[in-house]
C-alpha cells in the first residue's frame, strides 16, 4: 500500500479547496441522508437516535461533510469515524470541516481492514476504495465486520465497460514510469499522453472526464497503480462472499435489459443486470447501497403508506405543472434517455410531495380516495424511481 499511499500524499484525491465550504455543498451518491432511509433502513430509520457513521477510505472528504453537514443543517444526530490512509488527504477532510463547524468526528490516519477497532457502525461509507486495495474482498469482508446487524453500506466501485481504454494505458505507464517518484511519473505520463492520436480509444471513450480535473484527476484515472473493476456478477459474488447483500444501485433503470430488446423469461436479476450493463456500454462506476447478506433488506416501497417520499433532482412544483399540462419530461444518464409521462391525476399528489408528508398525508392534502391514490402513485413510483428520482425517508420530519 506505500504506492497508494504515497499517490495520495502527492495528489489528494478528489481535489477540494476547504474554503469553498463557505459557499457550496458537494452532493452526490451514496451517502445522502435519503438514500440511506430508502436503501437501507427501509424508509423507516428513527432520526432522533445518532446515526454511527464510519467513512472507509474518506479522501478529501465529500461523503463525509456531505453526510455531516445535512445531519447537522436537520439537527439529527450523529457519530462519524473518518479512516484514510494519506495524512495529506486527512488534512483536507479536517479543514473542510473545521470551516463547516462540524463536530463529532473522529479522524483517524489508516487502515479501513482496521475498521472494526473502531466500534460498530449503522452506516459506512466507502466510495471509490475498495477497487483499490491489493486484496479487495479482505476489505468488504472488513467492513462487514465493522457493521451493526441492522445497518448497511454506501459504496462506488468501478465498473469495466465504461472505462474502456483505461487499462492498457495505466498498464503502459507503470511499465515506462513506475519506477519513478508521483510528480516526475505525472510529468512523464502528461508528455506520452499528449502523443497519443486521436483515434485512441481511451481518447475516443466520451464517457472519460477525471484526467481534465486537474493534476489529481488524471493521476487516479491513468497512473494508479492498483485498480481494478467490478461487472456486475463479479461485484455480485463478492458481496455475497463476504457478507453481504445488494439493496439496490442508485438508479436502477441502468440495469434494466428491458429497455434495449424483449428479454429472454427464466434470467435472474443478477443475469439482468449483467446484460444490461453489457449492452448499455457505459456505466463507468457501479453506485448502490448494499445491507447484511441475512436480512435480505430492498429498497423501500410506497406499499407502506405511512413512508415520507422526497423527490431527488427535481422540483415538486414544476414537475407538478408540467404532470398537470401533460408534458412529457426528459430523463436520462450514462446515454440513455426517456420521456417520463404520468397521468394528469399524479399532479396535486407530486406537488404535495414536500419530504415531510407520508404518502397518507399526501392523499389527505389531495382529496384523493384510497384506490385512485393507490393507483396514481403507483406510477409515480414505477416512472421515478428507477431513475433514483423517488426515496423515501422520514430525516425531515
Amino acid at each position: 500500500m506505500d504506492t497508494v499511499r504515497d499517490q495520495y500524499e502527492a495528489f489528494p484525491y478528489p481535489e477540494r479547496d476547504p474554503e469553498d465550504e463557505r459557499k457550496r455543498l458537494v452532493t452526490g451518491s451514496p451517502s445522502l441522508p435519503q438514500e440511506i432511509d430508502h436503501f437501507v433502513f427501509g424508509g423507516r430509520r428513527d432520526w432522533s437516535k445518532p446515526l454511527r457513521i464510519l467513512v472507509a477510505g474518506g479522501g478529501t472528504g465529500d461523503g463525509l461533510i456531505q453526510l455531516t453537514a445535512l445531519l447537522s443543517r436537520w439537527k439529527k444526530p450523529y457519530e462519524a469515524v473518518y479512516i484514510d490512509l494519506s495524512e495529506a488527504s486527512r488534512a483536507v477532510a479536517e479543514e473542510r470541516a473545521r470551516v463547516r463547524g462540524l463536530t463529532d468526528i473522529r479522524f483517524v490516519t489508516g487502515s479501513l481492514l482496521d475498521a472494526a477497532d473502531h466500534g460498530e457502525f449503522d452506516y459506512i461509507d466507502c466510495c471509490g476504495v475498495l477497487h483499490h486495495l491489493p486484496e479487495p474482498e479482505a476489505g468488504f469482508a472488513a467492513l462487514r465486520g465493522a457493521l451493526a446487524h441492522d445497518g448497511g453500506m454506501g459504496f462506488m466501485v468501478y465498473a469495466p465497460y465504461g472505462r474502456s481504454g483505461v487499462y492498457p494505458l495505466q498498464e503502459a505507464f507503470g511499465t515506462l514510469f513506475g519506477h519513478l517518484p508521483p510528480r516526475d511519473r505525472l510529468r512523464a505520463a502528461r508528455q506520452v499522453f499528449d502523443r497519443l492520436p486521436e483515434g485512441h480509444p481511451f481518447k475516443s471513450n466520451p464517457n472519460l472526464n477525471d484526467h481534465k480535473n486537474g493534476d489529481a484527476g488524471f493521476y487516479d484515472l491513468l497512473l494508479h497503480s492498483q485498480d481494478r473493476a467490478y461487472d456486475v456478477a463479479a461485484l455480485n459474488d463478492t458481496l455475497e462472499r463476504t457478507g453481504w447483500s445488494l439493496s439496490g444501485f442508485t438508479v436502477p433503470a441502468l440495469y434494466d435489459p428491458a429497455r434495449f430488446a424483449e428479454v429472454p423469461e427464466g434470467l435472474g436479476e443478477v443475469e439482468r443486470m449483467a446484460l444490461a450493463e453489457r449492452l448499455l456500454g457505459t456505466i463507468r462506476t457501479h453506485t448502490g447501497y448494499a445491507v447484511p447478506k441475512e436480512t435480505v433488506t430492498g429498497p423501500a416501497s410506497g406499499r407502506n403508506r405511512g413512508l415520507v417520499p422526497h423527490l431527488k433532482g427535481v422540483q415538486p412544483g414544476p414537475l407538478a405543472q408540467a404532470v398537470a399540462r401533460g408534458q412529457a419530461v426528459n430523463l436520462g444518464s450514462n446515454g440513455i434517455t426517456e420521456a417520463l409521462r404520468l397521468p394528469r391525476e399524479a399532479a396535486p399528489l407530486i406537488a404535495a410531495t414536500d419530504g415531510r408528508r407520508t404518502l397518507d398525508e399526501i392523499a389527505a392534502r389531495a382529496g384523493a380516495d384510497p384506490i385512485a391514490f393507490g393507483a396514481a402513485w403507483g406510477t409515480v413510483e414505477a416512472r421515478l424511481a428507477p431513475w433514483g428520482m423517488l426515496l423515501y425517508s422520514s430525516v425531515l420530519r
